[in-house]
């Protein structure tokens, strides 16, 4: 019979949840630069430049018809042979970002499509300025209609850095790879982190949660 035992686990608790944190910074870091990615992307997506919107166009397709782990090495393997070096943390960045900017320009992109056209003609016969209407009339109306399809990509984008400890970037699925290689409680150390993992989504859930109703849920409530 299997005899389990935690100690490993609970005497070093504390790399776990220095790893839980760096999980955290590397993720949110990863959604803010995202999300400004997403946002230009759809920007371009749906402006009458053709150029900007097939180079777009050929980025999103790239992205999402290719693994996170072939981006992710292609971005600290590939491009040193380019002259370009990045540390492994930066690179897990660089490489989130990319991939959720992908999916996000689709994301946002719907949601600008969804706003009535008649919506952005009102919006200048009231003389609103082009940048006014773009966030007023178009960008706050669309992230309202995506919003849970935004933040559920961006919880999926989180689950997903776990992929980035095979880089030796620094985050909570590392911290437990390291913390098996010393102890070999394997079973004890991965359903913790399965529990700390589901945490973590469900901590951003509740968040993105707090964050609609905050600013998203007005004039609908009213």
């Amino acid at each position: 019979m299997y005899q389990f035992n935690f100690q490993p686990v609970f005497g070093n608790l504390d790399l776990l949840l220095y790893g839980a944190w760096l999980t955290v910074r590397l993720s949110l870091m990863a959604m803010v630069l995202g999300l400004i990615v997403s946002v230009l992307g759809a920007v371009a997506k749906t402006s009458g430049i053709r150029p900007l919107r097939w180079l777009t166009d050929v980025y999103v397709e790239v992205i999402r018809n290719t693994p996170f782990l072939v981006q992710i090495f292609f971005i600290f393997f590939g491009l040193p042979a380019a002259g370009i070096s990045m540390s492994p943390n930066t690179a897990a960045l660089v490489a989130l970002v990319v991939n959720v900017g992908a999916y996000g320009t689709e994301i946002i992109r719907t949601g600008i499509e969804s706003i009535p056209r008649g919506q952005i003609e009102a919006g200048r016969a009231l003389g609103l300025s082009p940048v006014q209407i773009f966030r007023h009339v178009v960008m706050i109306p669309a992230l309202r209609n995506i919003y849970p399809s935004l933040t559920s990509q961006f919880i999926y984008l989180m689950l997903t850095s776990s992929v980035v400890s095979i880089i030796s970037a620094n985050d909570l699925a590392s911290a437990g790879a390291d913390l098996n290689a010393r102890t070999f409680a394997s079973f004890e150390i991965y359903l913790v982190l399965t529990i700390l993992y589901f945490l973590l989504a469900l901590g951003f859930s509740t968040m993105f949660g707090a964050i609609r109703r905050v600013f998203f849920t007005y004039p609908a409530s009213r």
